[in-house]
């Protein structure tokens, strides 16, 4: 009886925490270029002296989902899109190199390029700076031009260029900020392949109808577990009553 207790009651865990994943995605449906992530279950015997004769219910995520989302244009000069594979390369908060599809830039006080989330845009030599301009423009490339103020609008200069990179996604690690990582700190190389459309944003790639049918099959997997509980508890009641019975 104790082994269908237990089996119950690391499912309904488990299943506590896929929901925590799918909510997660479902909550970042308007999020600019966000990646969904995937789980999926698994049946895990439990470690340890004697025989193996229980069976842990395990939710684990299996990496994230590196379909391409919609592209919507939005008219803004700051606003980029990349177009098929790549990653925009921003400085993380701890200062390491992270990777992001998200492109909603703006200028801070400073100068400092950034995403919508605060990430410093990384140019050719560090943290991209933009000098005053009345005007500046976006290349594909990434190459930034700008209007310095007091010059006419015929000159520009070229200030900076976004650090587009386009490494291995099969070795990129997703972190708790939303970015993706290479492991042990390793740093991509520019890929000149790499193209992004100006005035023009990523929707995230969540699959709202098949996230939402998940969350329903989730919440009844939950119901079905914590019913197996009760059942187990009125198995065991009745199995007792028997025995003083007899």
């Amino acid at each position: 009886m104790d082994k269908m207790i237990y089996t119950a009651m690391t499912g309904a865990k488990q299943t506590e925490t896929a929901q925590a994943i799918n909510s997660n995605n479902l909550a970042n449906i308007s999020t600019t270029g966000f990646r969904a992530d995937l789980h999926a279950f698994s049946s895990v015997p439990v470690d340890g002296p004697g025989v193996e004769s229980r069976v842990n219910a395990v939710v684990e995520s299996y990496g994230t989902d590196m379909s391409q989302g919609a592209i919507v244009n939005t008219g803004r000069d700051l606003d980029v899109a990349i177009r098929g594979a790549g990653f925009i390369a921003v400085q993380a908060a701890d200062g390491r190199e992270a990777y992001t599809r998200a492109g909603n830039l703006r200028v801070e006080p400073g100068g400092l390029l950034s995403t919508g989330n605060g990430h410093l845009v990384l140019g050719d030599g560090g943290p991209l700076s933009l000098p005053p301009n009345n005007k500046l423009e976006i290349g594909r490339d990434g190459t930034i031009s700008v209007q310095p103020l007091g010059s006419g609008p015929e000159t520009l200069t070229i200030a900076d260029r976004i650090r587009l990179v386009n490494p291995d996604v099969s070795r990129l690690q997703k972190g708790e900020d939303g970015l993706f990582y290479l492991p042990d700190d390793e740093v991509a190389d520019p890929d000149a392949a790499v193209e992004i459309t100006n005035g023009a944003l990523e929707n995230s790639n969540v699959n709202v109808a098949m996230t939402l049918v998940n969350m329903i099959e989730l919440a009844r997997q939950y119901e079905m577990q914590v019913n197996m509980i009760k059942a187990s508890q009125e198995n065991a009641d009745a199995a007792a009553q028997m025995m003083r019975l007899g």
